[in-house]
């Protein structure tokens, strides 16, 4: 009689559900001809990758989902990179040149077409954000006597006094510092002269938005008194340089793919419901007693178009708006889950909250030599905007060449 292999289904072929399989096929000693699991990979839509998508516009290679490894030191994503040669492209394609990362390319310009001096109203401005995201950060100081990182631990000391049960947000701490430091300069409030109605302090505070505009996009926070203070020194970065992919994300994602066995990954498989805890019969060690006896695995998976998969383990990877959406219905049942997942997870579904990030690109009809954006925009209350300006506008923080005389924007 011999045992059948755990069959091991993973809901997603995104970046986590192909590396989850890419692990499972691969996890073998090296007596053993074949993996000790059976992996299958059931995805909904069409293709793999899920937010990972590369395309082409305007003759470039671009992203339309994720796009950078954040920190070549020790990423996998990297390795496999290098090992691809994939880091090398004859297209050009999307941040090659680092370009849209040096702070000294871009032009700051307020509304109404306003050039900002960066020595006198961008830079400190700027010193002052970074200043207060690298204490939240927890990350080393580099003077802890200067006004910036004096600026940084009088907000926190302050809003963490008032705070309780850990309320205090990436929000709140960088408004307090702004308050703070205009406070600071307020006797020191002169007039400028250039910027129409602009005063001073409100192209400060444009200033401090863009910064803000940026980190949401970090994020993903709608946001960011919605980001929570505490977790954000939890976060760790790879280290050394950001880099882009020259050969495209879905390079990376297309060698995990090819790696698995013909049939593992399964597209257009929506599923419907999975139901768990299935009391089994003729059970021997968990598994069931022969190779066919599909009946006696635990999991059953139900998809959309009416068929059924069986297994001992499931993995799901889908994205948190799916998880969140699929967790709970509106009358309380479960949507996916059957029975419904225990509370403690449930409640930190709920929990977790995530924004939403748009990448716009355009095209000019020509190359003319377009400038590194920061947009400082007033506030969306305030009588001196433009009505013309989208409130989406309002929220971005950047516009740019996606590398050195490109005709394609970000």
């Amino acid at each position: 009689m011999v045992a059948k292999k755990p069959r091991i289904v993973i809901i997603g072929a995104g970046m986590a559900g192909l590396t989850a399989a890419s692990k499972l096929h691969t996890c073998r000693s090296p007596a053993a001809a074949t993996a000790p699991f059976e992996v299958v990979v059931v995805e909904g839509g069409t293709r793999v990758g899920g937010r990972i998508n590369t395309s082409e516009f305007g003759g470039d290679r671009i992203e339309m989902g994720a796009t950078w490894i954040h920190g070549i030191g020790g990423s996998p994503v990297h390795e496999i990179a290098t090992e691809i040669h994939a880091l090398s492209s004859d297209q050009p394609w999307e941040c090659m040149d680092g370009s849209s990362e040096d702070p000294t390319r871009f032009s700051t310009v307020a509304e109404g077409g306003f050039e900002l001096d960066r020595s006198s109203l961008v830079e400190p401005v700027s010193t002052l954000f970074k200043s207060l995201m690298d204490y939240a950060q927890k990350k080393p100081a580099v003077d802890n006597n200067n006004d910036f990182h004096n600026i940084a631990l009088k907000s926190f000391k302050s809003l963490s006094s008032s705070s309780s049960n850990g309320g205090l947000s990436v929000g709140s701490f960088l408004r307090k510092g702004l308050d703070l430091y205009l406070a600071s300069k307020e006797k020191e409030q002169e007039e400028v002269f250039g910027y129409g109605n602009w005063k001073k302090k409100s192209l400060e505070e444009g200033v401090f938005q863009v910064y803000e505009n940026t980190q949401r996009t970090y994020t993903s926070a709608g946001d960011l008194s919605t980001l929570d203070y505490v977790a954000e020194s939890e976060y760790r970065m790879c280290s050394g340089e950001e880099i882009t992919i020259a050969k495209g994300y879905m390079s990376i994602i297309q060698y995990l793919a090819s790696a698995l066995p013909p049939g593992v990954i399964q597209l257009g498989k929506r599923v419907k419901q999975i139901e768990w805890q299935i009391q089994m019969v003729d059970m021997e060690n968990g598994y069931g007693s022969n190779e066919t006896s599909d009946y006696n695995r635990p999991v059953k998976i139900h998809f959309c178009d009416g068929s059924t998969m069986v297994a001992d383990h499931v993995i799901v990877t889908v994205s948190l708006g799916v998880l969140k959406a699929a967790v709970v219905e509106e009358d309380g049942s479960s949507a996916l889950f059957s029975p419904p997942l225990p509370s403690f997870k449930t409640e930190a579904i709920r929990r977790l909250g995530f924004g939403v990030v748009n990448k716009l690109f355009v095209q000019l009809n020509s190359n003319n030599n377009f400038p590194f954006l920061q947009m400082v925009f007033h506030k969306a209350d305030s009588e001196l905007r433009r009505e013309e300006v989208p409130w989406w506008m309002r929220k971005t923080a950047s516009m740019f060449p996606i590398y050195e005389n490109s005709n394609v924007l970000l």
